[in-house]
């Protein structure tokens, strides 16, 4: 049995975060990190973001390596199968121990996937760089790839392979592209957009069924049609990886329940990023999927591991870009709930508040200054009532 100061399961941007929240406060303590993919940590939003749109990002500036390090040791292809936490300890499909001082669970999730579609060379539940790789291989010279799901995942790899030399079909659930988060002036432009760069929307129509057929793929769709294409990409949403947790009797509720030091009812166990149920001190307790909650969640929870008293204070922000469409925000975006919008003319730059019972529930900025993020913050942290008159011109657009 390996015994290590730190144990870390889970080999993504979380992982790799916390490694470097250790070694801020521990140089030489053991780390070891079990990596369920093939790959060690990549900046993972790269793969359907910068890689295709940026010359200047190139492959190689995708890879984090927290095993630089004498002390750190990283392990791929390496799938933990339980948690023992009365002998503090681990054990992997292959039958390896390894006993751990502290424990983190960076699991993140696995890609929702249809049951008669698996994943395959032309049909993609994209989340890996072994997914990015495959969907470089099969795009390009006007093949037609169909992408299903329209949030941001969908629209991200949408936007991309039409900019590179790709025949797209996007097909997603609602009957305007971003209708579910967006008020109404935004989600017609931004559905504009994608016809404007030649992107097929079949809005309103989700994927019954599909098959394999030699160098195709078909398509069933729920109004009956069918579709046709090279490959196919979903983006469907993740399902959070908590069956070990819950194996080992900790508490779920959507994620892997922690508390201000991203730590569970076990003194030894913490959670972090995309798995971690935990309570933001703006927005209250939730799961958060994005990139920014990777990154800081993964540095605190190092930090505390290691013995920091800090707490986690940090209300990520979620962003997306897509063509000549930048946007941050905080908070929830549902289009259901009241908007005011403020924009700079023309309405290229902006702000959209969001609201319920008068109160801002979210706050979301297009194409401005990420240092604006700070203001957005402040004004969902303001819990009294808010009317045009309070919010336009709080943050400043220009």
């Amino acid at each position: 049995m390996q015994r290590h100061d730190y144990l870390i399961i889970g080999g993504g941007m979380v992982a790799a975060n916390a490694v470097n929240g250790i070694r801020e406060h521990d140089k030489t303590g053991s780390i070891a990190i079990l990596g369920a993919e093939p790959d060690g940590p990549v900046t993972r939003p790269a793969l359907s973001k910068k890689l295709w749109t940026d010359p200047d990002f190139t492959y190689d500036k995708i890879w984090m390596t927290p095993e630089e390090d004498d002390h750190t040791t990283l392990h791929t292809d390496t799938r933990v199968k339980s948690i023992n936490r009365d002998e503090k300890t681990v054990t992997t499909a292959s039958g390896e121990v390894h006993g751990y001082g502290k424990l983190l669970l960076a699991t993140g999730g696995a890609p929702v996937t249809l049951e008669d579609l698996p994943a395959g060379d032309r049909v993609l539940y994209f989340r890996t760089v072994r997914d990015y790789d495959r969907l470089r291989e099969l795009s390009g010279d006007q093949r037609h790839i169909v992408v299903v799901g329209g949030s941001y995942i969908g629209t991200e790899i949408a936007a991309a392979l039409v900019q590179n030399d790709t025949q797209v079909t996007l097909v997603y659930t609602e009957e305007v592209l971003g209708g579910k988060m967006l008020p109404p002036s935004l989600a017609s432009r931004f559905h504009q957009t994608y016809l404007d760069q030649g992107v097929k929307l079949l809005g309103g129509r989700s994927v019954d069924t599909g098959r394999v057929q030699g160098d195709h793929v078909i398509l069933s769709l729920d109004d009956g049609s069918t579709l046709e294409a090279d490959a196919v990409v979903f983006g469907l949403g993740v399902t959070p990886n908590v069956e070990i947790a819950e194996n080992a009797g900790l508490e779920v509720d959507g994620g892997v329940v922690v508390n201000e030091r991203l730590q569970t009812a076990d003194e030894h166990i913490f959670a972090a990023g995309d798995v971690a149920c935990y309570p933001d001190r703006i927005l209250g307790r939730r799961r958060i999927e994005h990139v920014d909650h990777a990154n800081q969640s993964g540095i605190t929870v190092g930090h505390i591991m290691a013995g920091s008293s800090e707490t986690y204070d940090h209300t990520p922000y979620f962003y997306s870009t897509v063509f000549d469409m930048a946007y941050k925000a905080v908070g929830t975006l549902d289009s259901s709930l009241d908007t005011i919008e403020d924009w700079a003319m023309p309405q290229e730059q902006g702000v959209v508040y969001y609201l319920k019972d008068a109160r801002v529930q979210g706050v979301l900025q297009l194409n401005m200054d990420p240092d604006k993020l700070n203001e957005a913050r402040q004004v969902l942290a303001d819990t009294s009532e808010q009317s045009e008159e309070t919010l336009k011109g709080r943050i400043e657009i220009a």
